[in-house]
């Protein structure tokens, strides 16, 4: 037979908060079965020889059952080793975290003091822009109008030098003009001399044929006449001495024949020279008719030329009508000029408002400089302010929670020693950290805080929410105060 021990927990301390409920039941070889207590250090030991066998194995059993008891508690003080480990490396994490979002805050404040000094020296160095473009502009306008003078001075300068240059050309045509008539003049009275010469010689030239072809004949008649005499002569004398005189006769006969050739020829020569002088005459008239042609296209030039200078003329009148029309345009470039002048006085009478406005707006900007510090300063102040109440809500909650552990904790206990002492039931197992188990833990009791059960239409007062309501309500303000929507 057998025999049960019950051994009942130890008392319940903050070092071993949870212990099953159930008591350890140790089965035992013996006649009775005995509820036995645990044993103390060494007071129950007795001598092995005075102590019977069944206590000695009744010992053993407890010291078996007290080695599994603070083989538990070790167990437990490892769970709650590790529990308090990782709560101590989440509140090292939330420190990390808090760091973190002030050094982000901090950051935020210097980026937008940055951004407002940023846009207010934008905003400096656009005005200056501006200013120094009206400057340039005024100044462009000045130098647009000393080149426009300038440009319409050499204008007018080569006006009149393309005039003086048009009248001097016109004055040397003229005396070409005159100088060339001359020279036809000229070229015609020694034509005219030529021509009389021309007609004299030939005149000349006909009266010494004439004469001595006159001559000719006379002294081939009085030949001929004496010939015949000397011929009847010597034929009277052949018919008196036939026998000498005809031997004579034949000599002179060829003495005549002779002279006869010499006669034709002279007659061919006079012809060839005849010839000639008609071959001369046709040169001259072919001279004469191209003095004709020449004065046909001397005339031909005079006409050209006055041709030209009705050309030159119809010139000189357009280029008067392009001086007309050049004096119009420096005129109505003058009274550009001085449009341009009123405008100039117009746009420094715009300058001197728009450096007013200026002014005015550097003023408005200091104003504005000194808004954004100050806002920027109570925005600090007020992030300070939110930073404070969240960490001081949040030291609160943790507070709260200790404290309601540590209350809830004691209430288990209280309720467990009296179950023990049999007074009311046991209560349910309650867990004190946190575990994705359990079904009846304080954290759920904790989380249930900070649920909202109040209702949107009716008003709340701030000292009816829990501190994690609070928490909750102050992180919406200052994620709406930073520009964040909500999610």
């Amino acid at each position: 037979k057998h025999c049960r021990l019950l051994v009942p927990f130890p008392p319940v301390t903050p070092e071993n908060p949870e212990l099953p409920v159930s008591p350890v039941v140790v089965a035992m070889p013996g006649k009775k079965a005995s509820k036995v207590k645990r044993a103390k250090g060494g007071k129950g030991k007795k001598d092995s020889k005075n102590v019977p066998k069944a206590d000695k194995e009744s010992d053993v059993e407890t010291a078996r059952a007290n080695a599994a008891l603070w083989e538990l508690r070790l167990k437990v003080t490892e769970q709650d080793v590790a529990e308090y480990r990782e709560e101590s490396h989440k509140l090292a994490r939330a420190n990390e975290q808090l760091t973190s979002h002030l050094y982000r805050a901090e950051k935020s404040s210097v980026d937008l003091t940055g951004y407002w000094e940023k846009e207010v020296a934008s905003k400096e160095k656009k005005v200056g822009k501006s200013l120094r473009e009206c400057a340039n502009g005024i100044s462009a306008l000045q130098e647009s109008l000393r080149k426009q003078e300038a440009l319409a001075l050499e204008e007018r300068n080569k006006v009149a030098r393309d005039f003086s240059r048009m009248q001097d050309k016109m004055r040397e045509m003229e005396e070409r003009e005159a100088q060339m008539e001359q020279e036809l003049g000229d070229m015609k009275e020694s034509m005219a001399i030529a021509d009389k010469d021309y007609r004299e010689h030939l005149n000349n030239l006909r009266e010494n044929f004439r004469k001595e072809k006159e001559c000719l004949e006379t002294e081939v008649m009085q030949r001929c006449k004496t010939e015949i005499a000397v011929l009847k002569l010597d034929h009277r004398e052949a018919i008196a001495k036939l026998e000498g005189a005809l031997h004579d006769a034949f000599k002179k006969h060829d003495q005549l024949n002779e002279s006869l050739r010499k006669t034709t020829k002279e007659a061919e020569d006079l012809k060839r020279l005849a010839h000639t002088l008609s071959q001369d005459n046709n040169s001259l008239g072919v001279e004469r008719d191209l003095i004709e042609s020449m004065l046909k296209k001397t005339d031909a030039q005079l006409e050209w030329k006055k041709k030209k200078f009705s050309e030159l003329r119809v010139k000189v009148t357009a280029l008067e009508e392009a001086l007309e029309l050049k004096e119009e345009k420096l005129e109505q470039q003058d009274k550009q000029a001085k449009i341009s002048l009123v405008t100039i006085q117009a746009s420094q009478v715009e300058l001197e408002k728009l450096q007013k406005s200026l002014a005015v707006r550097d003023k408005e900007m200091l104003h504005v400089k000194q808004l954004a510090s100050a806002i920027v300063k109570k925005r600090t102040e007020l992030e300070e302010f939110f930073h404070e109440v969240l960490d001081h809500v949040r030291q609160e909650i943790v507070a709260n929670r200790i404290q309601y552990k540590k209350e809830a904790l004691q209430d288990y206990r209280q309720r467990f020693r009296e179950a023990t002492a049999g007074k009311i039931k046991f209560p349910p197992i309650r867990t004190f950290h946190k575990s994705p188990y359990s079904t009846n833990s304080v954290y759920s009791d904790m989380e249930a805080t900070s649920q909202w059960s109040h209702r949107s239409t009716s008003e709340v007062q701030m000292s009816d929410l829990s501190w994690e309501q609070k928490e909750q309500v102050l992180s919406l303000l200052f994620a709406k105060m930073n520009g964040l929507q909500e999610r």
